[in-house]
């Protein structure tokens, strides 16, 4: 028969001496309590997720070392450390990808980002396409061909609140299209198209 804890003092004990059990009531305790913190600090739900479990999974890899007086306050402040440490990747990734796209030439491509470039400008075009006749047309003419909304009302003979509709559908369904394309790709398209 299962123990049950009644304390987190219990809890403790049970986990230091590897109890499987005191594991499981802790996970079932404070999931919940961990992953709101973590989701409204990261605003995103898996990231969200995967910072909880990897608190727990670090909690029982560390069981038999751990020194925890309070467990409430110790797994609140593993969840400040971790979202911290979130924060500190991306902040290190997006600054790679920055200055990656910033240094790189055509040159430099390799195989990989070269078919990725082209899966994603094939699909650009597919999904461009697919857009009605006069969004396509003012999406051409302010994005590819980078005219003002005022001219490009006067080419399409359309009112300048009607070219920011177009506009605004066009991206919104582009957007929905190309998810699956990290920014980095969406920025050599974009590079593409201004030159």
């Amino acid at each position: 028969m299962p123990t049950t804890y009644t304390s987190d003092a219990e809890l403790i004990e049970g986990l230091k001496l590897g109890d499987g059990e005191a594991f499981e009531q802790i996970y079932d305790r404070y999931w919940h309590r961990l992953y709101r913190i973590a989701e409204n600090k990261v605003r995103a739900s898996d990231e969200a997720k995967e910072i909880v479990q990897d608190i727990f999974l670090d909690l029982w890899a560390r069981r038999g070392t751990v020194d925890i007086s309070e467990l409430e306050h110790y797994l609140h402040g593993a969840v400040k450390f971790k979202v911290l440490d979130f924060f500190k990747k991306e902040i290190v990734r997006r600054n790679y990808d920055q200055f990656v796209f910033i240094n790189m030439s055509e040159a430099d491509w390799d195989t990989e980002e070269e078919l990725a470039y082209n899966d994603l400008n094939q699909s650009l075009i597919a999904c461009m396409d697919q857009l009605p006749s006069k969004t396509r047309a003012v999406f051409e003419l302010s994005k590819m061909q980078h005219k003002p909304h005022g001219e490009v009302a006067k080419i399409l003979k359309i009112s300048t609140r009607s070219v920011e509709y177009h506009l605004s559908q066009g991206l919104k369904t582009l957007r929905v299209q190309l998810q699956d394309y990290n920014i980095y790709l969406l920025l050599l398209i974009a590079h593409h198209f201004s030159k």
